[in-house]
């Protein structure tokens, strides 16, 4: 089975992540790529060895989307600009899977949220799907085994690659500003705290900021829990609940970004309990953002909304 996909917004970080991914999937077609800037753009200069290299960025409009046969639809696009698009993929191919890359649709009680391993059921007969955020992927994969024992709001501080903050150009993806540098920004009220706040079903705080790297992200989580706990209990927890998660690595030691960055893998570990008081305990995730925080769960999504294998063209 062959399903052809469409990809609006493929000249941005995200979706020159994904290019890659598609043309190297056993059952997926690219119908089309689409920019308004780079329309005209060969394939071939954003990946080297896409198949055809005839095949080149076009220019669309939502209500050219008729013109398209494509079964899947990732919207691929900045926050508030898929409400046109799900619009008109819904009047041209009201079948069609449609899976937003933005943070549109992550509260919308009609699309189901792509949170992978977590949400699998939901996922397998979704048709509309709202992926997660880089950020908020790590922060929950790192709070929901601990969800249940939770006492006040988790506190969680956050470092990005600067292609966290995508292509427009300001001060959080100038390298120039970034060197030597770390940039702290929306202290409060970030996107992604209510995401992980409104998902988790507790509040947490969230301090985010970006570094001079390029991609990936570190999570330091602390949280409180109800019962004393130990660092070795904490690990056997978090390994009970992801050992059969291929993509999804457990370790005593604190893991770090670049045993993940380019990979579709997350890691957690680190697990740390204060020894004046046992119910205060630490922990590290790290993720690479363009890939377990966007385009690889992106995919992983598309997968099991198609009843694929779920890590098809993820190897």
């Amino acid at each position: 089975m062959t399903v052809r996909l469409a990809l609006i917004g493929g000249r941005g970080y995200t979706g020159q992540t994904l290019l890659p991914l598609i043309g190297g999937h056993p059952e997926l077609e690219l119908a089309v790529a689409t920019s308004g800037s780079e329309a005209g753009k060969p394939l071939t200069e954003l990946v080297p060895d896409w198949p055809n290299p005839e095949q080149c960025l076009q220019a669309l409009a939502p209500d050219e989307c008729e013109s398209v046969n494509a079964a899947v639809w990732i919207l691929a696009l900045p926050n508030g600009a898929s409400a046109p698009w799900v619009s008109a993929i819904d009047r041209a191919h009201p079948d069609a899977l449609i899976i937003d890359l933005g943070a549109d649709y992550r509260f919308s009680e009609d699309w189901v949220y792509g949170l992978s391993e977590w949400n699998r059921k939901e996922l397998a007969s979704a048709r509309r799907i709202a992926n997660p955020g880089c950020y908020a992927t790590g922060a929950q994969f790192g709070l929901l085994p601990l969800r249940e024992s939770l006492t006040r709001p988790p506190v969680v501080f956050g470092v990005s690659g600067y292609s966290g903050a995508g292509k427009t150009p300001s001060p959080r993806n100038d390298p120039e500003r970034l060197r030597d540098n770390l940039i702290p920004y929306a202290l409060t009220g970030h996107m992604h705290e209510r995401e992980v706040s409104v998902h988790l079903g507790r509040p947490v705080r969230f301090h985010p900021h970006v570094a001079p790297f390029f991609r990936g992200i570190s999570l330091t989580i602390a949280v409180n829990l109800s019962e004393p706990a130990s660092a070795d209990e904490l690990l056997a927890r978090f390994r009970a609940t992801y050992d059969d998660e291929p993509l999804i690595q457990v370790s005593e030691e604190i893991p770090e970004i670049r045993e993940v960055a380019g990979t579709p893998n997350l890691a957690i570990g680190g697990f740390s309990v204060d020894a004046r008081n046992p119910h205060r305990v630490s922990l590290v995730v790290v993720l690479d953002n363009l890939l377990k925080g966007a385009a690889s769960q992106a995919l992983q999504n598309i997968n099991l909304a198609l009843g694929l294998d779920e890590l098809a063209g993820l190897s």
